[in-house]
């Protein structure tokens, strides 16, 4: 997640904009005003400033200058009142991503913005980190479930077909839509991925293809879509069996036609990209149901690859997780953290029902739990249904947990956690294993008080 600043002199816009962007992971400091703002950002460094453009003293527009000048890789999103706008346009000339009409329409509008802004500074990125990216990308470490899937996805790599990646939720469908846009022709071209299941249908249309001015309520400025973005590259389409009917008949027509307008738009755009489609959903029976287009199917199934379970790579499991504790360890400012052979063992012994996912979040609570640098068994919390065990009662090695549900085993781990936590949910969110936004869900599922 991104480390976010937020400027602004009246303290309630500050409290709604940290809490609706804390609420997606993000790490987000507050200032009263441009001289604090810039304080602060000469201390640290942020990804993205999101910033009022009338304050006292340093107003938004010089404190956005400054900031170009002096850390031009940082993004900067405005806000403005309804009659300021030619000043929210005098400050994207200056270098602003965006601007926001004051008061701010609702968390979500602001949470697209912040995405699409941060998105934005990944893709200026996206040269140096795929240099750095494309030696480190390891599928398999001899796993013999996954020698033909690999052998396929180089020998698939090079072409433009459209790929379709199958399997469990957790095996990795990501990573290997970015290992073939890395093994491919368009390796020096953006890499852009959309998630179905993370945004409305409304939202999702203007995130495909992007929007006209004036194209609905809210749509104050033209907005290239993640289609657009994604010329010359690879576009990766996640969840793609979570799509409504409506938008499975458009994105058929631009897998045909290879064009696309705009929300809004007359204007046809081309589609230069590499299709990669993922999903968990068992697409040939929701077609049988009617709930998946026989035509978009086969559209995205030209060439189709099953990404194994983990528990079918049981040679890949050891080397996969010394690998993600190294990263953990890094992230957590431990380097050097490993496992015991006892520790080994216990995670070769267990099925993995939320594959590499799983894994690496059971990792990341015995990466925390762990004293030392080794990582022992009762540091180890794995359950079969998939829940986490109650942060203060580990289950000993070798003892089973109690019968019961996985609603149940999970809401027990959350009260534990934010008990443990004193009530800050972004460290019981950290001490689980799962981020903040997860856990706002799950708390509202289970009625758990907040």
């Amino acid at each position: 997640m991104a480390r976010i600043l937020v400027a602004d002199d009246e303290e309630g816009v500050r409290s709604f904009l940290a809490e609706a962007l804390e609420f997606e992971g993000h790490s987000v400091t507050t200032a009263a005003d441009g001289e604090e703002a810039a304080r602060l950002l000469a201390k640290q460094g942020v990804d993205l400033l999101l910033t009022d453009l009338r304050m006292p003293g340093l107003d938004g527009l010089s404190l956005l200058r400054k900031v170009k000048e002096e850390q031009p890789d940082v993004e900067v999103v405005v806000l403005t009142a309804v009659g300021t706008v030619e000043s929210a346009v005098a400050a994207m000339k200056a270098g602003a991503f965006d601007y926001l009409l004051k008061p701010v329409g609702s968390p979500a509008e602001l949470r697209l913005t912040v995405a699409r802004a941060l998105e934005r500074r990944a893709l200026l990125n996206w040269k140096t980190e795929a240099r750095q990216s494309t030696s480190e990308v390891e599928l398999s470490w001899g796993a013999a479930a996954m020698s033909p899937v690999v052998e396929a996805l180089r020998k698939v790599a090079p072409t433009q077909a459209t790929v379709l990646l199958v399997g469990e939720s957790g095996t990795g469908k990501e990573v290997t839509a970015r290992a073939l846009h890395q093994w491919s022709e368009r390796a020096e071209g953006p890499f852009v991925a959309v998630n179905c299941a993370a945004l409305t249908e409304t939202l999702l249309e203007s995130e495909l293809f992007g929007h006209e001015k004036g194209a609905f309520t809210g749509a104050v400025a033209q907005r290239r879509g993640r289609i657009e973005l994604a010329q010359g590259g690879t576009f990766f389409l996640d969840e793609v069996g979570e799509l409504k009917a409506e938008l499975q008949a458009k994105l058929l027509r631009v897998l045909q036609e290879r064009r696309f307008e705009r929300v809004g738009g007359t204007r046809t755009l081309e589609a230069d990209v590499r299709w990669v489609a993922a999903t968990n959903r068992d697409l040939k029976g929701m077609m049988a149901r009617g709930e998946f287009r026989e035509d978009l199917y086969h559209r995205l199934a030209v060439f189709p690859i099953r990404l194994p379970s983990l528990r079918e790579r049981r040679e890949d499991l050891r080397p996969l997780a010394e690998l993600l504790l190294r990263r953990i360890g890094e992230e957590l400012g431990r380097p050097g953290l490993r496992l015991s052979p006892e520790a080994v063992a216990r995670l070769e012994g267990f099925s993995w029902p939320g594959n590499v996912r799983e894994l690496r979040n059971a990792l990341e609570r015995a990466a925390i739990l762990a004293d030392g640098p080794v990582v022992e068994p009762r540091h180890l919390w794995l359950d079969p249904t998939g829940a986490s065990a109650p942060v203060d009662a580990p289950a000993p090695e070798g003892t089973r947990l109690p019968s019961l549900t996985l609603e149940e085993l999970e809401r027990r781990a959350i009260e534990q956690a934010i008990a443990d936590e004193a009530g800050n949910r972004k460290r019981a969110a950290q001490r689980l294993g799962i981020g903040l936004r997860t856990l706002y869900d799950k708390l509202r599922r289970y009625e758990t008080p907040e």
